[in-house]
């Protein structure tokens, strides 16, 4: 590997650990070794990329630091095709919209010897087998929502037929093949629940907020649901 690539590959190591990342571990990743760690690091901190290290802790780069437009790899392009294909198929309007914003905003930076990977990908997500069954639900207001951490008050059928009325605190929503699944706390059980979109035939929303953090609801749902698919029991609760 050059060392321009590595020194590009060293800050997007950084930039995508969520703890801090030790010499030993870049150089295991990048498949060098310590000390070609130690003297990329040094040039980078000498270009002013903002990496601080602590000894025995290891390397972080601090907030706000972004590598320039251009310094984008082939799988990299594809990756946003692919994913912007997606959403295109699977999420509602507000989404779809943005990723093809999106898409034409990368296309307009990146060289011309990536262009086609935009204009004629090597990737392809099919198109849905069927129409959606909750065309009247307003799913872009359910994530703006959950964003806001504000309560909801819903009216849902179950997979029998029953209908319930209960007030929620929605902090996802999941985005499937077929389904669009609203993750929430429910008042009513006490506990997470998801809900099929298609399945809500009311929705309140409410001013109120919900008392805990929208990111430590999801925080809890996460480790409850990678327990359960340790242990083996990966059926979610959905009502």
């Amino acid at each position: 590997m050059r060392r321009a690539d590595r020194l590009f590959e060293i800050v997007q190591l950084l930039r995508r650990a969520s703890v801090p990342l030790t010499a030993e571990a870049i150089a295991t990743e990048l498949e060098t070794s310590r000390r070609s760690v130690y003297r990329d690091i040094a040039a980078l901190n000498a270009q002013r990329v903002p990496i601080r290290g602590e000894a025995g802790i290891g390397y972080v780069l601090e907030r706000g630091f972004d590598m320039p437009p251009l310094m984008l790899i082939s799988d990299e392009v594809e990756a946003v095709v692919l994913g912007v294909q997606w959403v295109l198929v699977h999420a509602d309007e507000g989404l779809t919209r943005a990723a093809a914003d999106m898409l034409a905003k990368v296309a307009a930076i990146v060289p011309e010897r990536l262009r086609a990977a935009i204009d004629e990908p090597a990737v392809i997500t099919p198109p849905p087998r069927s129409e959606r069954l909750d065309a009247g639900v307003d799913v872009a207001r359910l994530r703006a929502r959950s964003l806001q951490g504000r309560k909801l008050h819903i009216r849902y059928a179950d997979e029998g037929g029953r209908v319930t009325e209960r007030t929620v605190w929605p902090f996802l929503v999941g985005y499937l093949d077929q389904v669009r699944m609203l993750i929430a706390w429910c008042e009513l059980r006490r506990d997470f629940r998801m809900f099929r979109t298609d399945r809500l035939s009311a929705i309140e929303f409410r001013e109120e907020r919900y008392p805990e953090h929208r990111a430590a609801l999801r925080r809890r749902w996460l480790a409850m649901m990678n327990e359960r698919r340790d242990s083996g029991a990966i059926q979610s609760r959905r009502e």
